[in-house]
């Protein structure tokens, strides 16, 4: 029984807590579940796409197939950033639409209990409001949490919010 009772525990207490990859972007700390991350690729240098939206950052190569990827800074509407930005491989739910995301920076796992996740500030603008789903108190500033959904290229088209950049 006692074997039981501690699985239980242990289930109880993983489903409380959560592991977040942390990324920057300008001095900014984000924050998205490793569950739904594929791969982190580090730095790379990315082909353009003519005529794309301002937050499509261009193509990567990657095992085979060409991952479209989000500028998260143009998502921000921070200048762009003169060195390679870190690209991380997010897949969305279905598992319908592979994408890249590019940050300034990727930093470690950070383990954080679901139930200190904070609502946005009110004085966010809409875009910023769409794209964060609130954020956590942390010893070193706050970490915002993304939602991997809301940065896929295909929902970002959708919302219009992004045409033109931020």
């Amino acid at each position: 029984m006692k074997i039981v009772a501690q699985s239980v525990s242990q289930m109880q207490e993983e489903t409380e807590s959560a592991s977040l990859c942390s990324m920057f972007a300008g001095e900014e700390s984000f924050g998205i579940d490793t569950a739904k991350i594929r791969e982190v690729l580090g730095r790379r240098e990315l082909e353009r796409i003519p005529m794309a939206p301002a937050f499509v950052a261009g193509v990567v190569a990657y095992r085979g197939d060409v991952l479209t990827t989000v500028s998260f800074r143009a998502l921000l509407g921070l200048p762009e950033n003169s060195e390679a930005g870190c690209v991380l491989v997010l897949d969305d739910d279905g598992g319908h639409e592979r994408f890249g995301l590019m940050v300034d920076a990727v930093g470690g796992v950070v383990t954080v209990e679901r139930r200190m996740l904070e609502a946005n500030p009110s004085t966010l603008d809409a875009k910023c409001k769409w794209l964060f789903d609130g954020a956590y108190k942390m010893e070193s500033g706050l970490m915002i949490q993304l939602d991997p959904q809301k940065l896929r290229p295909s929902r970002l088209a959708e919302t219009g919010m992004f045409r033109e950049g931020v």
